[in-house]
């Protein structure tokens, strides 16, 4: 057995190869991840690798493990069974976690009363309820109610206000204006109010273009025998009806039941937004937040996604609109038939046939169902970027990022100043670096600087040059060293007032510049792993200045690297101390491929500038025709002369010029 590894792993030949499932538990007996195999002995070995080549998440799960243990199946739907129900049962923490972002409203109806009622609850988990949504707002939920009243007249209040209206034999105001049959005093018979209540759930749940059909021939037919006034009930219905399906967006046909998920997801965490179709209309959104602890792929979210959304008493549709495919998507199939079967059946009495027929896992290509999933993706990723933004703002979370961070690294103080590093370039040309500054926890834009490297040979050699000139400014004999650009630049003044002092504002410019850079750090970090750590380390060696902390930052495992250290400091997955350096470090790369780019673009523009009669206002027409500066140098001067103002004459020669070099 390999000493690199953990001591418990069982031989190779002890592993079935069956389907099954395993549990990995903890040397108190608690179980910490539980996953499912099609052949147990090929996926557990992945598990008991030299630890070095584990992804980091996974090895802290493996280490913290003190045994493994399986139970073999005998198909692997039975595998995705036995998972589901042993992930809800101990609730692992190195499992997919799941939350709702917020409590929604939901329209729910009380079937399983003798006399059912319709009302606006965030109560789940009312016996025999029929429920639709989720809503976002719960304003919009009670006015869709105020209109289906009109229509289904179904009882709305209370049971006080019910057995009050019994004893006293008056009905409340909703019943003397219509919006109730008034049960409670003998206006309608229990078995035709429950009629009434299980029209309503019928419309709800997409049967609605059906029911104005009815209504209108019953209208016309009330006209036709003179009977005016059913008529215009009728017609009341009517148009309360298509007011209340107006609130609903129309997407798909009417005859289209389906739900669509939208995925947004980075290395530790995701966002999940759910469109529920049906009769064509959204009838309800619903999102999540999912803290990911292992490295999972999109398709395993998936997985775990539909799972969570169709765990309740909510059927699937017959139609899944997803990003992605996981592997088992026959077994998932199966699974979320026996759902739809399950649900309906534990499920209150309901008007239409049975929920039958398979569920169907679809990726959409092309249409107005791509449309829908586009729309969801784009919910998924607006909600996850708001989530990390309110994670950041929060001043309490961020107190307790620095804190952590502090503690993580062995810091004396919390680092109320950090300083983030990153290199870009184009194939190893135009090379360019970026500083970020942040200060509580929060962004300094007026501090960001920015760096061209005029030649280096790799991504470490960048870092050296870039932390060096940057150490420069902590040194007593600074003051003549300056970044390229910065952000607070651009400061103009007029020549040709005698009062300004040009020169002197431009100095006085630069001075202000100067001292907020020569502010030092608490911790300076660079976007890469141990070798860019070593060049910055390098760098901090041979300037002399003392009392900065330095670390790195490895993109593909989120690792948090230290000089001289074997191996990384791993924060707590979801910890607002890894999403803050995550933050910085985003933003550092961004800044940096901003820079590349106006370099680019203004490098070309130089170029262009130089020929005889292309002015600035050619040449950005140029650009703009072709779209980018690589298609430009691929066009022939016949397609250059096509654009508005450019002759043949300078059509050749932006040509020869380009292709010069």
């Amino acid at each position: 057995m390999s000493t690199d590894t953990v001591g418990y792993r069982p031989k190779a030949g002890e592993i079935p190869t069956q389907p099954g499932v395993y549990r990995f538990r903890d040397k108190n007996r608690r179980v910490l991840y539980v996953g499912k195999a099609k052949n147990l002995r090929a996926r557990l070995s992945n598990y008991f690798q030299p630890l070095r080549s584990l992804h980091e998440r996974t090895r802290r799960m493996v280490t913290t493990a003190a045994s493994v243990e399986w139970t073999v199946v005998a198909s692997e739907f039975e595998a995705l069974q036995l998972e589901y129900t042993w992930i809800k049962e101990f609730n692992p923490p190195f499992n997919v976690q799941f939350r709702d972002d917020k409590s929604y409203p939901y329209l729910a109806v009380t079937l399983g009363e003798r006399i059912p009622r319709v009302m606006v609850t965030r109560n789940r988990n009312l016996k025999d309820a029929r429920y639709f949504g989720p809503y976002t707002k719960v304003w919009a939920i009670r006015d869709t109610v105020d209109l289906m009243l009109k229509a289904f007249p179904v009882r709305s209040c209370s049971d006080g206000v019910y057995r009050r209206a019994e004893l006293t034999g008056r009905p409340c105001l909703l019943g003397d204006i219509g919006k109730c049959a008034a049960p409670c005093v003998g206006r309608i018979s229990p078995e035709d109010h429950r009629e009434l209540a299980e029209d309503f759930v019928s419309f709800m749940a997409g049967n609605d273009t059906k029911y104005i059909r009815d209504l209108t021939d019953k209208m016309k037919q009330a006209a036709s025998t003179l009977d005016y006034e059913a008529a215009a009930r009728h017609r009341d219905a009517i148009g309360a009806l298509e007011a209340a399906m107006g609130k609903s967006a129309v997407v798909l046909q009417d005859n289209v039941d389906l739900d669509a998920f939208g995925i947004a997801h980075d290395e530790l965490a995701a966002a999940v937004q759910q469109f529920i179709v049906r009769g064509g209309r959204i009838r309800g959104v619903r999102s999540w937040v999912v803290d990911k602890e292992l490295d999972i792929t999109l398709g395993e979210l998936v997985e775990t996604v539909l799972q969570n959304a169709y765990e309740g008493t909510d059927a699937p549709p017959r139609e899944i609109i997803v990003p992605e495919l996981p592997e088992d998507a026959t077994e998932l199939e199966q699974w979320l038939m026996a759902r739809r079967v399950e649900a309906d059946e534990a499920g209150p009495v309901r008007r239409g046939p049975k929920s039958t027929g398979r569920v169907e896992l679809r990726v959409a290509q092309r249409g107005d169902k791509a449309a829908l999933a586009q729309t969801a993706e784009m919910n998924a990723k607006n909600a996850l970027i708001l989530y990390k933004t309110r994670r950041s703002s929060d001043f309490v979370a961020r107190s307790k990022a620095l804190n952590d961070i502090q503690d993580a690294l062995g810091m004396a103080d919390a680092p109320l100043r950090m300083e983030c590093f990153d290199v870009s370039h184009l194939s190893g040309t135009n090379i360019v670096a970026s500083m970020v500054v942040f200060e509580d926890g929060l962004p300094r834009k007026d501090q960001y600087r920015r760096f061209s490297i005029p030649e280096s040979t790799d991504d470490t050699e960048s870092i050296y040059q870039v932390i060096t000139r940057r150490l420069a400014y902590l040194r007593e004999d600074a003051a003549g060293v300056e970044t390229d650009e910065t952000v607070d630049a651009g400061t103009t003044t007029d020549g040709d007032d005698p009062e300004i002092d040009v020169d002197a504002e431009i100095a006085e410019a630069a001075e202000r510049r100067r001292r907020k850079f020569s502010y030092p750090p608490n911790l300076l970090i660079v976007d890469g792993g141990q070798p860019q750590v070593a060049a910055a380390q390098r760098a901090l060696d041979e300037s002399g200045v003392t009392g900065i902390q330095l670390a790195g930052i490895a993109k593909r495992l989120e690792e948090i690297w230290q000089p001289d250290s074997d191996f990384p400091v791993i924060l707590p997955r979801n910890s607002d101390a890894l999403f803050l350096v995550q933050r910085i470090r985003d933003e550092a790369h961004r800044f940096a491929i901003t820079y590349q780019r106006a370099r680019r673009k203004r490098d070309i523009s130089s170029v262009l500038g130089e020929i005889p009669g292309l002015g600035p206002a050619r040449v950005k027409e140029l650009l703009k025709h072709f779209g980018s500066v690589a298609q430009l140098r691929q066009a022939t001067p016949e397609q250059i002369a096509e654009v508005r103002g450019v002759g043949p004459a300078t059509a050749a020669a932006v040509h020869e010029r380009l292709t010069a070099g």
